[in-house]
């Protein structure tokens, strides 16, 4: 077994169970080979940590990447409303995403700051992309009125909110709460003057 092998269980380990709850021994056991293998790889847990942790962010940036892509020509309307419920799909299937989310708002303290230097680049990346997408879209969306980087920074915020709520209290909750932000925020960037609220 190799280091792919090793990384994809210790993913799944820590996406499951948490920094403390993923043991080494319990990777070396999900792959069947023995604890000290894992050394012949990684430095250590904090080692096999942070280069899972570069990949479940890279993963994730490339399928954003793609999600985006995919519906170019569709109104942004939809696509915006569509990634918050994409996004919650993407935690309930696919361990890199529940891994970033996991890590995103509760790093392991031992690792704070290594994380955030993973994190925060991530997020600026995204906020880039959504501003660069919306920038070419102004001219035949309803919010043509605000500045594109304000706009993505309200989007990035509403999607810190959903995704919080549903870390912290699952679907249903993270589901009723999108479904009660949504109007307000998308009628917020489409109002053209404060007196139409």
């Amino acid at each position: 077994m190799g280091m792919e092998e090793i990384r994809k269980a210790a993913l799944f380990q820590f996406a499951t169970n948490g920094y403390e709850g993923a043991s080494l021994s319990s990777i070396a056991a999900e792959v069947g080979i023995r604890k000290p293998s894992i050394y012949a790889h990684f430095q250590g847990k904090e080692d096999l940590f942070l280069q899972v942790a570069r990949y479940a962010f890279q993963e994730q940036n490339l399928r954003i990447f793609e999600y985006f892509t995919e519906r170019k020509d569709q109104p942004l309307k939809h696509t915006l409303h569509d990634f918050l419920f994409w996004m919650g799909q993407e935690y309930e299937s696919n361990d890199s995403a529940k891994f970033m989310l996991r890590f995103s708002f509760f790093p392991p303290v031992s690792l704070y700051h290594e994380v955030l230097d993973i994190v925060n680049p991530f997020l600026d990346k995204m906020e880039r992309k959504l501003t660069r997408r919306l920038r070419n879209t102004r001219d035949r969306e309803p919010f043509g009125h605000m500045e594109p980087v304000d706009v993505a920074l309200a989007f990035m915020t509403l999607v810190d909110g959903i995704m919080v709520e549903l870390l912290y209290s699952g679907s249903i909750n993270y589901h009723r709460r999108l479904n009660a932000a949504w109007p307000i925020f998308w009628r917020g960037i489409t109002l053209t003057s404060p007196h139409e609220a």
